[in-house]
C-alpha cells in the first residue's frame, strides 16, 4: 500500500500528503478539508500574533477532529543597520507615496514570540508542529515531546537534514529548489545557502537520516507523489497545489497569476522579505533587481515591504504582491482541497494498477 508509510503512521493520517504551511494564505477551511480528506492540513502561523494563533486553532478544531499541524518560523537573529534601512526606505518611497503609507517601525523581538506560540500549541493540544528557517532550541523540542507533539523540521541539504535529526526532530521536510515561497535554508556551504533539486535531495537525505523524510518542491499530482515515494520519501508536502484551491486564503489576483503562469514564470528573489524565496516575477521584483545597495536581511526587509504588499493585495494588484509559487504552475487547478486529494489518490491508484503513463 503506497499510503502506508512511516510518516503517515506517525502523523496519524490516511494519506502521506501534507498541505504546506503557506503563511498568510491558509484558512481554517483549507486546513480542515485537507485533514478531513485524509491528508494533513497545516495552519501557516508564521506571522500570527498569539490571539490570532489561538483563534485559528479553535476554528480548525470546530471543523475537524482529524490531526492537523501548525507551522512556525524559527527566529533569525539579525542586526539592524540604520543606514541600510534608510536607503531601502528611500528606494521604496515611490510605492509608499502612491499607496499613502508611512515608514514602518522595525521590531526584531522574535525569540519570546516563538516560545509563547509553542505554549499555545501545548495548551490547545495541537498534535503536530512544523518549523522552517532553522531548528528550534532543543529544550523547546523536548518540551513539545513531553506533550506528545510530533515535531517536523525543514532541510534544503543533507547537512541540514542531519542537523534536524541530531536536534531531536521526528520528521524532516526536504525542500527542493523547485519549491515555492521561502527557502528553509539555515546552513551555508561555501558561503551560500543550498539550491538542490528534489530528485537529488530526497534520496540523499533519506539515506543520511533514520527518521522519515517528506519531499517538497514542485509536486502537484499523483506522478509527483509516487516519484517522491520511489526516491525514498515517506510522504510529500504540497503548497502551490493547494494555494489555488477554493478554500485557500490567497487573493483572487494571486490565484489567477499562478493559474496563468508557465514553467519559466518563477524566479528566486529576496526583494520582498530579505530571504530567498521563489515566486512569479512581477514589477516589484524587477524594480528591486535594480537596487544598488544590499537588501536588508529577513525579517527587516519583510517588515519594510509589508505595508506595500498588504495595500496591493487589498487592491488586487499583482504587480506589487509577493506571488510565491513553485516551478510547476501549469498543473495548478481551482478545485476544492478535498477534490485535489481525491484526484491525486485516484491517479496513484490507476498508476499502481495499470502502470505509469509514459
Amino acid at each position: 500500500m503506497w499510503s502506508n508509510t512511516k510518516a503517515s503512521k506517525q502523523l496519524g493520517i490516511k494519506y502521506p500528503i501534507i498541505q504546506a504551511g503557506m503563511a498568510g494564505n491558509t484558512t481554517p477551511e483549507l486546513v480542515a478539508h485537507v485533514s478531513e480528506s485524509g491528508g494533513l492540513g497545516t495552519i501557516g502561523a508564521g506571522y500570527f500574533g498569539l490571539e490570532r494563533l489561538e483563534a485559528e486553532i479553535d476554528a480548525v478544531k470546530k471543523l475537524t477532529s482529524q490531526p492537523f499541524a501548525v507551522n512556525l518560523f524559527v527566529p533569525n537573529n539579525q542586526k539592524l543597520l540604520p543606514a541600510q534601512v534608510d536607503l531601502m526606505n528611500a528606494w521604496l518611497s515611490p510605492y509608499r507615496r502612491a499607496l499613502n503609507l508611512e515608514n514602518p517601525v522595525i521590531n526584531l523581538s522574535q525569540d519570546q514570540l516563538l516560545e509563547s506560540q509553542v505554549e499555545i500549541l501545548i495548551k490547545k493540544k495541537v498534535p503536530i508542529a512544523s518549523f522552517t528557517f532553522g531548528i528550534p532550541d532543543e529544550s523547546l523540542i523536548r518540551r513539545m515531546h513531553e506533550h506528545d507533539i510530533v515535531v517536523m523540521g525543514t532541510a534544503t541539504s543533507v547537512a541540514e537534514a542531519v542537523a534536524n535529526e541530531k536536534a531531536g526532530m521526528d520528521i524532516i521536510v526536504a525542500q527542493g529548489s523547485e519549491a515555492g515561497g521561502h527557502r528553509g535554508s539555515f546552513i551555508k556551504e561555501n558561503g551560500e545557502y543550498p539550491m538542490i533539486g528534489s530528485i537529488s535531495l530526497i534520496p540523499q537525505s533519506a539515506d543520511a537520516v533514520t527518521i522519515p523524510v517528506i519531499a517538497a518542491g514542485g509536486i502537484m499530482d499523483g506522478r509527483g507523489v509516487l516519484a517522491s515515494l520511489i526516491l525514498g520519501a515517506s510522504g510529500v508536502q504540497m503548497g502551490t497545489a493547494f494555494l489555488t484551491s477554493q478554500e485557500s486564503g490567497a487573493d483572487i489576483a494571486y490565484k489567477e497569476a499562478i493559474l496563468n503562469s508557465t514553467d519559466t514564470s518563477t524566479v528566486l528573489t529576496n526583494a520582498f522579505s530579505g530571504k530567498m524565496a521563489r515566486g512569479i516575477r512581477n514589477d516589484f521584483i524587477n524594480y528591486l533587481s535594480e537596487f544598488g545597495g544590499e537588501i536588508p536581511d529577513y525579517p527587516i526587509q519583510n517588515q519594510l515591504t509589508s505595508g506595500i504588499r498588504k495595500a496591493s493585495t487589498a487592491q488586487h494588484n499583482d504587480k506589487l504582491m509577493s506571488l510565491w509559487s513553485g516551478q510547476t504552475p501549469r498543473l495548478a487547478t481551482s478545485q476544492k482541497a478535498g477534490e485535489i486529494i481525491d484526484t491525486i489518490v485516484g491517479e496513484i491508484e490507476e498508476m499502481s494498477n495499470t502502470g505509469i503513463k509514459r
